[in-house]
């Protein structure tokens, strides 16, 4: 009885926001299931925070300011940089801005907080001096996938995550401008409770995809500007 609560086997559910499934979960999920043949998992994405216990999940992934403060928390990726980036034809068309204030000249991308309906303000920050833009543009978006795929196909300059803009900039469909003023924010938590044994299968998980080893000062990290917390 005691191998079979070792061994990972089961249901497995997590609830994690856009960003958390995308960058943390979907990278390994198809290891995590080839190596532990007897678990099904469930994903769940949604950006509203939510009671993962009451709910029925097994755990939560998301920013830190989400963590309640009962639960324990794992950082499950390192801190994030913010990148701004516009496609090679746009800026064939277009000077590239070289402070936050030429944007003024630019088509952006907009992006609505999926939470409040804000329009984010961009966030930048350089010589530990910050700044909030406001942009204008033909396209809003409310998620930071399609602010990518705006950008890719010209529309416009997005303000994203290096981690979704990455694949894109490798490729050359993107190039990344105001290198020197782009914030870095807190990475993501995965979070339980910590009143109960942990699941193999969570226990499983959470070793596969490990943890952030590097150590950042918490002062010199921002919240996401990606959610209204």
């Amino acid at each position: 009885m005691n191998e079979e609560r070792r061994r990972p086997l089961g249901q497995l559910r997590i609830h994690a926001t856009h960003l958390a499934a995308a960058a943390v979960i979907a990278p390994v999920w198809r290891r995590f299931l080839s190596t532990y043949p007897e678990v099904n998992l469930e994903l769940a994405v949604g950006e509203a925070p939510i009671d993962v216990v009451a709910k029925g999940f097994d755990a939560g992934i998301g920013p830190r300011e989400r963590v309640p403060t009962d639960m324990i928390a794992v950082r499950v990726m390192g801190p994030m940089k913010v990148v701004v980036v516009g496609a090679a034809e746009y800026f064939a068309r277009q000077r590239p801005p070289r402070t936050p204030d030429d944007l003024a000249r630019h088509s952006c991308v907009q992006y609505r907080m999926a939470e409040d309906g804000a329009v984010l303000k961009w966030p930048f920050e350089q010589n530990g001096k910050t700044r909030r833009i406001s942009v204008d543009g033909r396209v809003m978006v409310n998620d930071t996938d399609l602010a990518v795929r705006a950008a890719v196909d010209g529309l416009g300059i997005a303000f994203t995550l290096e981690s979704l803009a990455e694949p894109f900039l490798r490729s050359g469909q993107l190039v990344r401008v105001l290198e020197d003023w782009s914030p870095t924010f807190e990475g993501l938590f995965l979070y339980y409770p910590g009143h109960r044994q942990v699941p193999a299968t969570l226990r499983a998980l959470i070793d596969m995809i490990g943890t952030a080893r590097s150590k950042f000062a918490k002062s010199s990290l921002k919240n996401n500007p990606f959610t209204a917390c």
